[in-house]
């Protein structure tokens, strides 16, 4: 006999998330292993584009943190050819060189001490999108957790190797989780790896979302208290593990090197 059929949404949504602590186990996975599973994930993802594009993570030295060796596709990054490289770019373990362009996530870091994980990427309709110079708009449940979360940056400011591009970056991205570049790509500046890898998933299907219904029509808003409420109960840490956790199922199925040392 049912007993919870009267219960408020409230309520429900409370033993969901109880629920979630209870069933969603810690990831065995370490902070290597997750991001060369992050890479191959979002390679998968079409997330590619040749070289472009940097995936970060702080490492365990404060002011240091891991990226991929410049020459290195998404597809090709293990465990073991990560890089550690300082603030700036100086590399401190590893072999080989990081993107010069990864110069604007030290301004994110040093900016954001909430930001663990950086996926910067040239995603195909994430790219199409930003040549239209518009903002994401988040008007479907699937993409909630990107709702009023998503900055955007209407300028480009050309090649983000320099520092005045670091400036402009972390200041318009502020303290969203994310944010389109016109005429570029986009940032997620997650809370972790889990997170990051999800919010960037969700950029580049919301995007192609928002193409296809501009090309049908006009898009019409969602209610903000009901996009708000599914923004924080889909943005969870208990959430993002779930979802990093099939990811990275699915990455080790097609990239069973990607945990190689």
């Amino acid at each position: 006999m049912a007993d919870t059929m009267g219960d408020s949404k409230a309520d429900l949504m409370r033993r969901a998330l109880d629920d979630l602590t209870r069933n969603v186990a810690e990831s065995r996975l370490t902070l290597r292993e997750k991001l060369a599973l992050t890479c191959r994930a979002l390679f998968d993802a079409g997330h590619d584009s040749g070289l472009a594009g940097q995936i970060t993570a702080r490492a365990e030295t404060p002011g240091t943190y891991y990226t991929q060796r410049l020459g290195l596709g998404f597809d090709e990054i293990t465990a073991g050819n990560l890089l550690v490289v300082d603030e700036d770019l100086h590399v401190v373990d590893g072999d080989g060189m990081p993107n010069p362009a990864n110069r604007f996530h030290s301004w994110i870091y040093r900016a954001r001490p909430d930001v663990n994980c950086i996926v910067h990427t040239h995603p195909f309709h994430v790219a199409a999108l930003s040549m239209l110079e518009v903002p994401l708009i988040v008007s479907h449940m699937d993409i909630a957790p990107l709702y009023d979360d998503c900055a955007f940056l209407p300028d480009w400011p050309g090649v983000p190797v320099g520092n005045e591009e670091g400036e402009i970056i972390s200041a318009a991205l502020g303290d969203k989780k994310a944010i389109l570049l016109a005429h570029h790509g986009h940032v997620v500046a997650g809370a972790s790896v889990e997170e990051a890898c999800s919010l960037a998933m969700l950029i580049e299907r919301g995007a192609r979302l928002q193409l296809a219904a501009m090309a049908a029509g006009t898009i019409a808003p969602l209610p903000s208290r009901l996009a708000r409420e599914a923004h924080d109960w889909t943005l969870t840490p208990k959430r993002s593990q779930a979802n990093f956790a099939y990811y990275a199922r699915r990455a080790l199925v097609r990239h069973p090197d990607a945990l190689d040392l």
